[in-house]
C-alpha cells in the first residue's frame, strides 16, 4: 500500500511531479501503448467478421478482451492528462500560498497512489494474463521438510487469493508421508489470477530450525511453483486423441462419497512429451478427465512458451538460466528472518506476513523484472531484424 509523501515546498513538488512524468514515459517503454492501439483494432475487425457469434463462448472471451483492453487505454490517457494538468498548475501557481501547495500536494498523492495500481495493471499485459491459474507444487529436496514447505506455500498462496477475493479449488494432491506434500494443484478463479501468479513460477528455497529431527538442526528445503493459465476448448492449444493416453485409478485421500471406492481418479500421459498429469478430487471419472485435460493444454502451452522465450534470448545473445529449477526466492527462518527474490532483489524481514499472503510487493516487482526483461529482448529482435 502507498504511503502519502510529505512535500513541504513548491520546489519539492515540482520535482515529485515531473518524477511522475518520467515514470509514466517509462511505463511506456515496457508496455508499449502502440501495440496495445494496434490489438484493439484487431479485434475489433475479429467482431465485425461473418460467423463471429457463432461460437458464443469464444466471442464473449474475445469481447470480454477488447473490453479489458478498452479499459486500460481510457485509464492511461486519463493518467497521462492528468499529471500534465498537475503540472501545468504547479508550474503557473509556483511560489503560491500554504493553502494551494496543501491542495496540489493532496492531489499529486492521489494520482502517484492510482499510477501505483495503473502501473501494475499495464504490465499485465501478456496473452494470457486475463486468465485463470492452474499452480502445482512440488516438493523438493529436504525430504519431510520439503513437503512440509510445500503445504506452507499452499497456505501462503490461499491466503494470498482470499486478500484478493478470488476462488481457490484443490484440483489433485498427493501427501507427504509425515504431513505435507509431495505435490498438490489448485484452480485460482479471478481477474488476473494469471497475470499475478505466473511471476511465482520457479523453485523457492526455504531455511529454518527443522520441526522433524530431534536435533532441531537447520534444515534447508526446496519446492517448486508452476503456473499455467487455464485454458478452454477453443484454444489453439489442440490435443489429438492419437497422442494421449489415459488411465484409471483408485483415488486416494479424503473425498465425497465413492471418491474412495470407484476408479475416478485419471492420469492422462502425452505420448509426444511425455507430460504426465493427473487429477482425483473431483466426485466423478469424467470431471476429473476434464481437469487433467486442462492442466495439460496448460502445460504444453507453458511448454510452447518457453521454447518461444529461449528462442528470444538465443536472438538476444545472452545466456540465461532456464526457468525449470532455477531458485527465484528464498525464504529464511533462522538465524535471521528475510524474504529475497534473487531476481529483482526485493527482500523484507516481515517473513510472516509474506508466509501469509501478503505478495503484492514482490509480485510488483517481479512483474517489472519480466516488462524490463521482455522489453530488452524485443527491441534486440527488432534490431536483429532490421540488420538482415
Amino acid at each position: 500500500m502507498t504511503t502519502s509523501q510529505t512535500l513541504q515546498t513548491w520546489g519539492e513538488l515540482r520535482t515529485a511531479v515531473e518524477h511522475l512524468q518520467r515514470r509514466l514515459l517509462h511505463i511506456n517503454e515496457i508496455v508499449h501503448p502502440d501495440r496495445r492501439r494496434a490489438n484493439i483494432v484487431q479485434l475489433q475487425e475479429q467482431m465485425m467478421a461473418d460467423g463471429f457469434w457463432d461460437d458464443a463462448q469464444r466471442a464473449g472471451q474475445i469481447a470480454q478482451r477488447l473490453e479489458s483492453l478498452k479499459k486500460q487505454e481510457r485509464q492511461h490517457e486519463q493518467m497521462e492528462t492528468e499529471i500534465a494538468q498537475l503540472r501545468t498548475l504547479v508550474d503557473d501557481d509556483d511560489e503560491g500560498d500554504d493553502d494551494t501547495l496543501a491542495l496540489y500536494v493532496q492531489e499529486y498523492n492521489t494520482l502517484r497512489t492510482a499510477l501505483d495500481a495503473l502501473e501494475t495493471q499495464l504490465l499485465l499485459s501478456e496473452p494470457y494474463d486475463d486468465h485463470d491459474a492452474l499452480l502445482t507444487i512440488f516438493a523438493g529436496a529436504g525430504g519431510a521438510d520439503a513437503q512440509d514447505w510445500a503445504e506452507m506455500l499452499l497456505r501462503m498462496y490461499t491466503r494470498f487469493a482470499d486478500r484478493h477475493g478470488w476462488a481457490v479449488r484443490k484440483l489433485d494432491a498427493s501427501p507427504g508421508a509425515e504431513g505435507g506434500y509431495k505435490s498438490v494443484t489448485i484452480e485460482v478463479r479471478g481477474e488476473y489470477a494469471y497475470g499475478m501468479l505466473r511471476t511465482e513460477h520457479g523453485t523457492h528455497r526455504l531455511v529454518r530450525l527443522s520441526p522433524f529431527n530431534a536435533d532441531n538442526l537447520r534444515q534447508t528445503s526446496f519446492a517448486r511453483v508452476e503456473v499455467l493459465p487455464v485454458l478452454e476448448d477453443d484454444t489453439d492449444t489442440t490435443i489429438a486423441p492419437s497422442d494421449i493416453r489415459i488411465d484409471t485409478y483408485r483415488s486416494q485421500g479424503a473425498g465425497g462419497q465413492s471418491v474412495n471406492t470407484t476408479d475416478s481418479a485419471v492420469r492422462i500421459t502425452h505420448i509426444p512429451t511425455g507430460i504426465v498429469v493427473t487429477c482425483q478430487n473431483e466426485r466423478s471419472q469424467l470431471q476429473n478427465k476434464e481437469q487433467a485435460m486442462r492442466i495439460l493444454r496448460g502445460r504444453l502451452l507453458q511448454r510452447r512458451l518457453e521454447e518461444q522465450a529461449e528462442t528470444r534470448r538465443a536472438l538476444r545473445g545472452t545466456q540465461t538460466t532456464a526457468a525449470w529449477g532455477t531458485q527465484i526466492r528464498s525464504y529464511v527462518l533462522h538465524p535471521y528472518k528475510r524474504v529475497k527474490d534473487h531476481r529483482t532483489g526485493y527482500e523484507t524481514v516481515n517473513i510472516q506476513d509474506v508466509l501469509d499472503g501478503d505478495l503484492d510487493a514482490a509480485i510488483a516487482a517481479a512483474l517489472h523484472f519480466h516488462a524490463r526483461n521482455n522489453h530488452a529482448i524485443l527491441e534486440t529482435d527488432t534490431d536483429t531484424s532490421d540488420k538482415t
